[in-house]
């Protein structure tokens, strides 16, 4: 008896999971750290002015597959993202081209200031090499967690592209994590 149900509801739950990829890619017991970002002060540079970082980051823009965010004059992006309060960072989700998506993502955490002549100086808290299939099935890469604690700002260098092109193109990028309450005295 056991058997016969647990078919059925295994037939339902990959339907449900396509039709709700975002939700079904938050990691368990993680939440989508979007609405903690501090938009006022997200920088991207290397980026096309036509194909901005909001394209990828932003909650609606994100979903949407006729929006990425592009490099201008080579293959790297340099990606700050402040936050509202501190949190703490388990994974992160990459989601582009199979041939333009980034492949080499060097990720730092509370690192500000940093330019392309010095991200080379600095050991990153991890570096993910992703897979053309974490790009296509938006599969989240999980982090060295007990690097990012306490974040306040992140910082990732999208180094290369899986092919070696010019243009490296991402269509989505969500961080799961948790937040941390500060208390006030």
């Amino acid at each position: 008896m056991a058997t016969a149900p647990a078919p059925t509801a295994a037939a339902p739950a990959p339907a449900a999971a396509a039709a709700a990829v975002p939700s079904a890619s938050v990691p368990r017991g993680q939440v989508d750290l979007v609405d903690f970002i501090d938009w006022t002060g997200v920088e991207c540079l290397n980026q096309d002015p036509a194909h901005g970082i909001a394209n990828a980051l932003k909650q609606g823009y994100r979903e949407d597959e006729g929006l990425h965010l592009a490099s201008d004059s080579d293959e790297q992006l340099l990606i700050y993202i402040p936050f509202m309060q501190v949190i703490k960072l388990h994974s992160a989700l990459f989601k582009g081209p199979e041939e333009e998506g980034p492949k080499t993502v060097k990720l730092f955490s509370n690192r500000e200031h940093m330019g392309f002549s010095n991200v080379n100086d600095f050991p990153p808290s991890d570096s993910v090499d992703l897979s053309s299939s974490h790009l296509l099935e938006s599969k989240p890469v999980t982090l060295k967690y007990v690097k990012f604690q306490n974040v306040r700002s992140l910082t990732m260098f999208i180094e290369d592209n899986q092919s070696g092109a010019d243009i490296t193109k991402i269509q989505k990028i969500a961080l799961y994590g948790t937040t941390l309450w500060e208390i006030c005295d």
